[in-house]
């Protein structure tokens, strides 16, 4: 009878056993034959976890903008200021040759703006411009990479700014993650009262609203009734022709309250950049099918 009852409470741990390898076969299956490397990492409910992939080092490009933002909350609450305190922005700090929605609406800078406005500069449009003049703020990439560690996230490192990456592509590689740790941070954002709620709601809804990758993770979820929040990390091709990275970080909120985020970094791609964004876009689709089969199955035992 006792060797009964304690096969019955190893049921459920056979089960999710058996599901995870699932999940984790469909993700295989869905990148075998792509001509790129590709982590996946996914975190069901603050505490399922498949990874695909997740030994090796991923280029960050944009997504460490997210966290960029981590560290100007905790940075700006230490310092008391508010989201509303405006920063000097001269023409000398709005560079030419990147991706600036910024610069393109002040072309000649002498303007005060926000820290509040330059955070949806960075995380809605992804500005790199926006990006830099924060990291002036703030201290520096090492004040990010330190305080990312500090939070328990090793497995990556943040050392250039992306006026640093623009000028030598090489450095692309030395802001990395594993997927793992990207999927974890954004777990630890969600559930862990790092600063004030007034940073962290800011943080949260910029994110829901973001404006880039809309052919990436949100693409299949546009019309299943949940909430999405992530940033995009967007590479140039470098000497061998390949794009660098094409990555999308995020947390997804079903309307029954179970919750997951997900990390997919495409990295050293011979696809093309549409197919990029949709290896990621079928990734999120067998994420959100997986994990809503899991829920009827649950309802139904």
């Amino acid at each position: 009878m006792r060797s009964f009852i304690v096969f019955l409470c190893l049921i459920p741990i056979l089960l999710f056993s058996c599901q995870s390898v699932s999940l984790e076969r469909q993700l295989k299956e869905a990148i075998k034959d792509k001509k790129a490397e590709i982590g996946i990492a996914v975190i069901i409910d603050g505490k399922d976890t498949i990874t695909v992939n997740n030994d090796n080092h991923y280029p960050l490009m944009s997504v460490f903008k997210f966290h960029q933002a981590l560290a100007l909350a905790d940075y700006m609450a230490k310092h008391k200021q508010s989201l509303d305190t405006l920063l000097k922005i001269e023409k000398s700090d709005l560079k030419p040759d990147t991706y600036s929605p910024l610069r393109d609406k002040y072309p000649q800078g002498e303007i005060e703006m926000s820290i509040a406005d330059l955070l949806r500069y960075t995380l809605q449009q992804s500005d790199n411009n926006a990006c830099d003049i924060l990291f002036n703020y703030q201290g520096g990439t090492d004040a990010v990479d330190k305080y990312i560690h500090s939070l328990g996230i090793q497995d990556c490192a943040i050392v250039g700014t992306e006026a640093a990456m623009h000028e030598d592509l090489d450095l692309c590689y030395q802001n990395w993650s594993t997927p793992l740790a990207a999927a974890e941070l954004l777990e630890i954002f969600r559930r862990e009262p790092l600063f004030a709620k007034e940073y962290k709601d800011f943080i949260w809804q910029t994110m829901v609203e973001c404006q880039t990758g809309q052919d990436r993770m949100v693409a299949p979820l546009l019309d299943k009734k949940v909430t999405v929040g992530h940033k995009t990390g967007t590479g140039d091709h470098n000497a061998k022709g390949q794009q660098i990275g094409c990555n999308d970080i995020g947390f997804v909120l079903l309307p029954d309250g179970r919750t997951y985020s997900i990390a997919v970094f495409v990295k050293d791609s011979e696809e093309s950049f549409a197919d990029n964004s949709k290896i990621i876009a079928d990734i999120s689709r067998i994420v959100y099918e997986y994990v809503m089969q899991s829920t009827k199955r649950g309802n139904n035992s």
